[in-house]
C-alpha cells in the first residue's frame, strides 16, 4: 500500500475522492453523535433512577453540568448532519461548510473527551483513556486531508493547554502532560494519516478496475466489429478462391500446377478452420445457455465418423465401438459435431498412416463416457496443464505440417461444460492419447 503520510491522493482521483469520503463523512457525524447522545441519555438515567447516597453525585457536580451539556449540544450535531446528508445526496456539492461542520464535531468530540479526563482527576495523565479513545474513533472514523489533519491537531493542542492551565496545574505536571499529549497526538496523526491512504488507496483500486471493466467492455465491443468483418467480409472471398481452384482443376493441368491448386485449396481448408475456431470461441463467450435435443449418441457419433471416411482423405483406420444401444443425451448437435470433429481432427493430426482411431461409448452411473484414443505421438507431461487453455502453449505441429491455432481443445471444453459434462486427457509420449468426455444420461 503507498503511504501517505506527507502526501494527497493524485490529483487524477482527488475531487471524486472528495466527494465520495465527505458524504462518508457525513454519514460517520449522524452515527458519532447518535451513540454518544445514548450514552448520555443513559448516564443521565442512572442519576434519576438511584438515588444520590449511592451515587454520590453531588460529590461530582461537573459530572452533572457536562453531561447536561453533552445532551444539549449533540442533538444538533445530529439534526445538522441528517440535513446536510440529504442536501449532499441532493447536490452533490462538497461545500466548504460542511468540511468546517465535520472539523468543529471532531473537535467538540476529542475537547469532550479532553474535559472528562480532568474532571476524573486534576491530573489527566491518570485517565488517560477518556482522552485517548476519541483521538482513535476520529482518527480511525473520519478522513480528513493533510491540512484539515494538522489543523485538527494544533486545535487539540490548544484545548488541551487551556484545561491545563484552567486546572492550575504546577510547571512539572504540565511538562509531564503536554509530553504525554504529544505523544498522543503524533499517534493520532500516523493514525489518520495511515486510514487516508488506506480508504485512498481502496478507493483508487475501485475506479481503476472501473476503468479496466469499461476498457474490457470497449474491447468485447471491438472484438464483435472484428468476428463481424471476419464473418462476413473474410469467408465470401475465400469461398470464390476455393471456388475459382476447383473450377481449374477440371481443366487439363501440369503436375506442378496441379500441386499448386492444392496448396490453394488446402489453404483455404486451414484458413476456413482458423475462421471457425475464431467464431466459436467468441460464441461460447456470449452465450451462457445452449438449446439441446435429446439424442442417441450412438447413431450421432456414427454418422460423424462415416463422414470423415468420405471427406477426408485419411488412410488412418477410424473404428466405433459401444456398449449401450441406444444411449440418449441432452445436446446441442452443432456445437457437440464440433466437438468429435476437433478430437478426431487431433487424433489423425498426430497419428501415422495406418494407426487406429479408436472411439468408445460407455455408461458408468448415469454418465454416458465417450472416449476418442490414438496410438499417435502422445503429449508431453508438460504439455498436459495447459492443453484446455485458450491460444494454449500446448498447440503443436502434426506429423505432416498441420498447423495449429491453439484455440481447438479450448472450445471443446467450453462446450463440453455447458452440456454439464468434463472432459479429460491420459496421455503418453509417443505411446498415444485419450481423451475422455463424460455427459449426464437423459432419464
Amino acid at each position: 500500500m503507498n503511504t501517505l503520510s506527507l502526501k494527497k491522493i493524485p490529483n487524477k482521483y482527488a475531487i471524486a475522492y472528495r466527494n465520495n469520503y465527505t458524504l462518508q463523512n457525513l454519514i460517520a457525524v449522524r452515527t458519532c453523535s447518535a451513540i454518544f447522545l445514548i450514552l448520555n441519555l443513559i448516564i443521565r438515567s442512572l442519576y434519576l433512577i438511584f438515588p444520590e447516597s449511592l451515587t454520590k453525585a453531588q460529590n461530582f457536580p461537573e459530572f452533572d453540568y457536562t453531561n447536561w451539556l453533552y445532551i444539549i449540544v449533540t442533538p444538533l450535531f445530529f439534526i445538522c448532519s441528517y440535513l446536510l446528508i440529504a442536501y449532499y445526496k441532493r447536490n452533490r456539492k462538497p461545500l466548504a461548510a460542511i468540511s468546517v461542520f465535520i472539523f468543529l464535531f471532531s473537535l467538540y468530540l476529542i475537547a469532550c473527551g479532553i474535559i472528562s479526563s480532568f474532571i476524573a482527576t486534576s491530573d489527566p495523565s491518570n485517565a488517560l483513556t477518556l482522552y485517548m479513545l476519541p483521538l482513535v474513533i476520529i482518527s480511525v472514523v473520519f478522513v480528513f486531508e493533510l491540512y484539515e489533519t494538522i489543523l485538527l491537531i494544533i486545535a487539540i493542542a490548544v484545548v488541551f493547554t487551556s484545561m491545563l492551565i484552567y486546572a492550575q496545574a504546577s510547571p512539572t505536571e504540565i511538562v509531564y502532560n503536554e509530553l504525554i499529549s504529544i505523544i498522543l497526538l503524533c499517534g493520532f496523526y500516523f493514525t489518520s494519516r495511515y486510514f487516508y491512504s488506506y480508504k485512498a488507496n481502496y478507493y483508487k483500486q475501485v475506479i481503476e478496475i472501473r476503468e479496466k471493466n469499461n476498457e474490457i467492455e470497449n474491447a468485447a465491443s471491438f472484438k464483435d466489429q472484428v468476428l463481424g468483418m471476419v464473418a462476413h467480409d473474410l469467408r465470401n472471398p475465400l469461398a470464390a478462391v476455393e471456388s475459382t481452384a476447383m473450377i481449374m482443376e477440371m481443366d487439363e493441368l501440369d503436375d506442378e500446377t496441379r500441386d499448386n491448386i492444392n496448396i490453394i485449396k488446402e489453404s483455404c481448408v486451414k484458413a476456413r478452420g482458423i475462421i471457425l475456431d475464431l467464431l466459436e470461441a467468441a460464441r461460447n463467450d456470449d452465450q451462457n445457455t445452449i438449446e439441446t435435443t435429446q439424442v442417441d449418441l450412438n447413431l450421432f457419433i456414427r454418422k460423424i465418423i462415416d463422414s470423415w471416411k468420405i471427406h477426408n482423405e485419411t488412410r488412418s483406420i477410424i473404428t466405433f465401438n459401444s456398449s449401450y444401444i441406444p444411449l440418449y443425451v441432452e445436446i446441442n448437435k452443432e456445437k457437440f459435431h464440433r466437438v468429435m470433429d476437433n478430437l478426431i481432427s487431433n487424433a489423425l493430426k498426430f497419428s501415422k498412416d495406418n494407426d487406429k482411431i479408436e472411439i468408445q461409448l460407455d455408461k458408468v452411473n448415469k454418465m454416458a463416457i465417450i472416449e476418442v484414443k490414438d496410438h499417435g505421438l502422445g503429449i508431453p507431461k508438460d504439455m498436459l496443464p495447459h492443453l484446455f487453455e485458450r491460444f494454449s502453449k500446448a498447440g503443436r505441429t502434426g506429423i505432416h505440417g498441420e498447423q495449429s491455432t491453439g484455440l481447438g481443445l479450448s472450445i471443446v471444453k467450453q462446450i463440453v461444460e455447458r452440456h454439464k459434462g468434463k472432459i479429460e486427457v491420459d496421455s503418453v509420449e509417443n505411446q498415444g492419447s485419450t481423451f475422455t468426455i463424460k455427459l449426464p444420461v437423459f432419464n
